[in-house]
Formats: C-alpha cells, sequence, structure tokens
C-alpha cells in the first residue's frame, strides 16, 4: 500500500480480544471497525497480542453456556473478520504476535489477513489520517 492510499484511511489497533460474549452480543469491536471504515472513508486494522486469535481459524470453538442454556447469538470474530475483508479493510498481524500465538498459527491464519513486521505498521502512522486504539 503506496502513503498517498493510507492518507485517505484511518489505523485501528486492536490489543485486547474477546470481552465477554454476553455484554458484545450486540456490538463488538469488529462490527465497530467496519463503522469506522464506512464514515472514515477506509480503515486498516491491526491486531496484535491477543487479538490476534481473532484472524486464526481455531479446529472448534465451544458454544459458550450460560447456566444449562447454550448461547448461540454471539458474535464470532473470524465472521467478523470476513466482513471486514469484504468490505476492503487492510486487516494485519505483526509477525511476531503470530508466531507467540502458537507453532502452527500461521497456517491457520484466515485468507486476507496480512503479516507484517514487528515495528513496520507505527513506521506508517504519519501516513495514516488518523490512528488509534479500539
Amino acid at each position: 500500500m503506496t502513503v498517498a492510499a493510507e492518507e485517505r484511511r484511518a489505523l485501528a489497533i486492536v490489543e485486547r480480544a474477546y470481552r465477554g460474549a454476553v455484554e458484545t452480543q450486540f456490538s463488538d469491536g469488529l462490527y465497530c471497525a467496519y463503522l469506522f471504515h464506512r464514515h472514515l472513508g477506509g480503515l486498516d486494522v491491526l491486531l496484535r497480542g491477543p487479538a490476534v486469535g481473532y484472524a486464526v481459524r481455531a479446529a472448534r470453538t465451544p458454544v459458550p453456556r450460560l447456566g444449562k442454556r447454550e448461547l448461540t447469538t454471539v458474535n464470532t470474530p473470524g465472521k467478523g473478520l470476513d466482513v471486514l475483508l469484504a468490505a476492503g479493510v487492510g486487516v494485519w498481524i505483526e509477525e511476531q504476535d503470530l508466531r507467540a500465538y502458537g507453532p502452527d498459527a500461521t497456517s491457520g491464519l484466515l485468507p486476507g489477513v496480512r503479516t507484517v513486521p514487528a515495528g513496520a505498521m507505527a513506521a506508517r502512522w504519519p501516513g495514516y489520517r488518523a490512528v488509534f486504539y479500539l
């Protein structure tokens, strides 16, 4: 991506992962990123730390339970990333965080998610119209 393209976009950094199914089932950080993309005229998302797990396919995600009740209306981060990617949001992960996630993380990375060396996105900050944590 060129600097000229970044100037029209904003960068959202997501470091905190899953904050609770019940509390966020109506709106989560990835849905907010989609809205920011639409309202700001373009967005890139950098997943760091535990949030890297949003972009790695899990073998099986258990259905959350509250007592004996299964919560089937909760958001799935992988589906949220699919929506972002389809909308043209650039989704990035720092390579060191992906390696820290686990030995199979790279092979389970969702299609369309790109990796960058540590610090590479920080070097691009001056080219973005805004940089914020989400």
